[in-house]
């Protein structure tokens, strides 16, 4: 503990001798820190001063290429003297510096003012003048060298705005000679302006201000019209407009737009089905992948190019245009009528051999002009104009939808058609048959390519303006022509029929003796169905044949059972004949998917056919039933019956009124059979069904209970086949009479209403 002890004071003491000698010294640090800096403040101010005088002599001498160096070393200079402001002999120098950079700049300005007068050729040193005095105006403020480009240009263009607000040019036809005049004027003066440092960017700051006062200009020329332009006039001073604006963007920084627009336009009309391979539709796509890069990349290049230049000059001055192009989509929309009115005079309707749509040539001639007449609007606007073209195609396609459905055959009407009992109903030939399904594909055709478009200008167009680019008003226009033309090619099969039907109410079935062979009228129907089905199934489309098909079953299954009621009297081997006929017409029907070399959806339309015509199967079948059970049998196998079609089958069976009246009263007294729920067809393709028809039969359901006869009702029943839209519809008025004795059921509530 004795030596820790010494060893602590000998360090103490240690410690304060180091202090005492080393007390000195600091004192000698501080003392030469400071020397050094006064020397370094005194000499970087004598440094200062000569500086400010020398850079005095250079500005009055107008030696601007030392003077640009000395700028920066003066600037470089106070910069240390920042912490000195308030001492005078450093005020008076700042003060003097700022003088002497004020008369640098007067003295800049006042040289470039006589940039542009001809002095340049005269005085030979006088460019080599003005690059050195862009150095100086480097070395100056920005504020100063934004003031001196801004005061080049105004400049520049003085004499063009003298020249175009004149009378004599101040007019839309002398439009591309303002375009001429600044392009002669950038040619005429590239080597002269370059003195301008590069990164100054004078040529496009140039060009901007340009635009600016030609969109001036122009808006006044617009606006002080007391007339509507001339369309030519307009549309090519536009043109003329855009390959400036295209220029300006090349030259300073552009896009691919164009080319994708072109792009879009071309995709119209060719429609990706289902021929497209896997690998076209993957070369689409990367082509549309390799378009967007390269987009990406040259606005890249642009932002490196041009730095600072991010000036979009595309619309600059077209954009003034655009409230004045209402006579533009005039003389378009004139135009494309035009050629609709042509195109459907010259129309054929007829389809050239080899053809694999079966489109007429109207439709796709049609949409080439579309598309044509897209392409030049495209080419001028995306905006509001582009917008109303649009609508102009809406009208376009509803006035070519319209020239379609009147071209589908129309049912007899007037006086000497009433008096022959074919008033409306529709006579179709062969050649008929085929163009209605021309019509049919054509609509088809013109739904899928109206999408399309729709889809294409939403991609050009402006996107403000892309939510309101719709085609559904349109496309239901096609479907309805698709409906009106299908429900037609029914109609006119079943005129077809008419002799067939009425072939079969004149057998004498009550005197029939022996059952044989198919009958005559069979062979009629058969023949029918061999001549028109086979074309009908080639031109038409598997969905489109298949809502023929069921129309067609659904109309000639209840019509072929209400016409079995118009026969006179049926004997039981005329009954066994019938039932014979019956079910040659079933295999007739389902042999027709095969026919027309459609068997997709075979299987459900078999069912219908089955279906419909049982219930006819089932009618022969109570005919043949015999006296004491015939009710009995009526009622399970027709429990939709009623005590009118009963009396009927009783009348058909050869039985005289005394003998009917026991059985009906016997039928009525225990009533008919259950109503079941009738089966729907199977299901109709997603077509929008026209809803005239329907609302036509049901419009007024009471006077259906004014029908007084069992003879009309028997007709009205017969003529529903060719007329209604539903099988439910087509047993409307057979059933309205016993609704009105029923005290339920869904058809007494019709009169209850």
């Amino acid at each position: 503990m004795y030596k820790i002890r010494e060893i602590k004071t000998k360090a103490e003491q240690s410690e304060t001798m180091v202090q005492e000698i080393c007390r000195d010294i600091k004192k000698l640090d501080f003392a030469k820190k400071h020397i050094t800096t006064t020397i370094t403040a005194l000499h970087r101010l004598t440094m200062l001063v000569s500086a400010v005088e020398q850079l005095q002599v250079m500005a009055s001498k107008r030696q601007y290429k030392e003077a640009s160096a000395q700028l920066e070393a003066v600037n470089q200079l106070c910069s240390h003297f920042e912490a000195y402001r308030d001492i005078p002999k450093i005020t008076e120098l700042r003060e003097k510096f700022k003088n002497i950079k004020q008369i640098l700049k007067s003295h800049v300005f006042s040289d470039f003012s006589s940039l542009g007068t001809g002095k340049e050729s005269e005085e030979t040193n006088l460019l080599q003048q003005l690059s050195d005095a862009c150095l100086v105006v480097d070395a100056l403020e920005p504020s100063v060298r934004e003031e001196l480009v801004n005061n080049f240009c105004s400049r520049e263009l003085t004499s063009y705005e003298q020249i175009f607000e004149g009378a004599e040019l101040a007019k839309l036809d002398k439009t591309e000679r303002r375009y001429a005049w600044i392009k002669r004027r950038m040619r005429t003066n590239e080597e002269i302006w370059k003195i301008f440092p590069t990164p100054w960017h004078v040529p496009y700051r140039l060009c901007i201000q340009f635009c600016k006062k030609t969109r001036k200009q122009l808006e006044d020329i617009h606006n002080n019209q007391k007339e509507k332009p001339d369309v030519g006039t307009l549309l090519l001073a536009l043109q003329r407009t855009l390959e400036f604006e295209d220029e300006l963007a090349e030259k300073f920084g552009g896009g691919t737009r164009g080319r994708e627009i072109g792009n879009e336009i071309e995709e119209i009309g060719r429609g990706e089905n289902t021929s497209q391979s896997a690998s076209d539709i993957r070369k689409k796509y990367e082509k549309k992948l390799g378009a967007h890069q390269q987009s990406s990349t040259e606005e890249r290049d642009k932002d490196l190019s041009v730095p600072g230049a991010g000036f979009n000059f595309r619309g600059i001055i077209s954009s003034c245009f655009e409230p004045h192009l209402n006579v533009y989509t005039e003389l378009e929309e004139k135009t494309l009528m035009e050629n609709l009115e042509k195109l459907v005079q010259e129309e054929t309707w007829d389809i050239e051999e080899g053809s694999q749509n079966n489109v007429l040539s109207s439709s796709m001639q049609l949409f080439l002009i579309i598309k044509r007449s897209l392409k030049r609007c495209s080419a001028l606007t995306k905006n509001q104009t582009l917008f109303n073209l649009f609508k102009v195609f809406q009208r376009i396609l509803k006035a070519y939808a319209t020239k379609l459905f009147a071209r589908l055959p129309k049912g007899g009407t007037g006086i000497v058609a009433a008096a022959t009992g074919m008033d409306g109903q529709i006579k179709t030939s062969d050649r008929d048959e085929r163009v209605i399904c021309y019509i049919v594909n054509s609509a088809e055709y013109c739904h899928q390519t109206s999408g399309e478009l729709a889809e294409s200008v939403s991609k050009i167009i402006d996107s403000q303006f892309a939510d309101g680019v719709d085609m559904s008003e349109v496309q239901d226009e096609f479907s309805a022509v698709i409906t009106k033309a299908l429900v037609t090619l029914v109609h006119g099969l079943e005129t077809k029929f008419d002799a067939e039907m009425a072939a079969m109410t004149r057998v004498l079935w009550g005197t029939l003796e022996s059952v044989g062979d198919q009958s005559e009228y069979v062979n009629g129907i058969n023949m029918i169905l061999a001549s028109s089905i086979p074309i009908l199934g080639s031109l038409l489309s598997p969905i489109y044949f298949q809502f023929f098909l069921d129309k067609l079953a659904s109309s000639l299954g209840p019509r072929f059972y209400a016409n079995i009621f118009k026969c006179k009297q049926i004997s039981e081997t005329g009954a066994q004949q019938m039932l014979l006929d019956t079910q040659a017409v079933k295999t007739i029907l389902l042999e027709i998917p095969s026919l027309g070399h459609q068997t997709s959806r075979a299987a459900s339309y078999s069912k219908f056919v089955s279906r419909e015509m049982s219930k006819a199967e089932a009618l022969l079948k109570v005919i043949l039933s015999p006296i004491d059970s015939v009710a009995d049998t009526y009622r399970a196998l027709l429990p939709e019956g009623t005590p009118m079609e009963f009396q009927r089958i009783l009348e058909l069976k050869g039985l005289k009124k005394a003998d009917q009246q026991s059985i009906l009263e016997d039928f009525n007294k225990h009533g008919p059979g259950i109503t079941q729920p009738s089966i729907p067809p199977p299901a109709a393709p997603p077509i929008p069904l026209p809803t005239a028809p329907t609302v036509a039969l049901i419009s007024n359901p009471a006077s259906a209970g004014l029908i007084a006869s069992r003879d009309d009702v028997l007709t009205r029943a017969a003529a529903l086949g060719r007329g209604a839209a539903t099988t439910g519809f087509k047993r409307f008025l057979a059933l309205t009479e016993a609704a009105k004795d029923r005290k339920d059921g869904p058809f007494r509530k019709l009169f209850n209403a």
